[in-house]
């Protein structure tokens, strides 16, 4: 299963922004963003004034890259978010919220997106109480997470589910921390999202 295997602190100082790829290091001192905060390569430091089409390909990357997720699979959703009812912008990122492995990173057990992506891959979560191993499904309102009985009392994931109590978790998800388990709600709605995406720059990008 293709995904990005590069060092992530890069994609952070490459779009500008913390994009949170590698958990509670992004908030400490150990955070290379806060250390350097210019894009890589020997012309990071020089300002560049993009033009529409470089803000639309930035903000593309940003959201791409805060999921997780690769191109061709990033247009698929956005292909999909088009033919939905509604607003495209907003339907592209609940979708992307709705991921898999960004619901168990939501739900609060994991510490990073990548994390809760070798959650699933390793079938430490159920979906509907049956083994579900595949981080890009995009979950729907009714379906419940839960985790596997046989990992509760593993290392990390006993770590994940300690650390899960004290999780700030979204109005879409009901969760249950105390058998650690999460129910799809809602949909999200665009003001459920705490990252400042310009999703319509991303809209106008595909639309060319």
């Amino acid at each position: 299963m293709a995904r990005y295997t590069g060092p992530s602190c890069k994609l952070c100082r490459r779009e500008g922004t913390k994009l949170f790829l590698k958990g509670d290091r992004c908030t400490s001192d150990k955070c290379a963003f806060n250390r350097r905060p210019v894009a890589p390569g020997q012309h990071g430091a020089s300002s560049k004034n993009l033009k529409e089409y470089g803000m639309q390909l930035r903000e593309k990357q940003k959201a791409r890259r805060y999921y997780g997720v690769l191109e061709n699979q990033f247009k698929t959703y956005f292909e999909m978010a088009d033919n939905m009812e509604g607003v495209t912008g907003e339907n592209l990122l609940s979708l992307l919220e709705r991921r898999f492995d960004n619901v168990v990173y939501r739900m609060g057990m994991a510490s990073s997106r990548a994390e809760a992506r070798q959650l699933v891959l390793h079938a430490h979560i159920r979906l509907n109480g049956k083994k579900a191993d595949i981080p890009s499904m995009i979950l729907k309102v009714g379906d419940v997470l839960s985790v596997r009985e046989e990992s509760k009392s593993t290392g990390r994931v006993k770590e994940l589910i300690e650390a899960m109590q004290s999780a700030t978790t979204p109005a879409w998800l009901e969760v249950d921390k105390e058998n650690a388990t999460a129910k799809v709600i809602a949909l999200p709605k665009r003001e459920d999202i705490d990252f400042p995406f310009e999703e319509q720059l991303i809209v106008e990008l595909y639309s060319k």
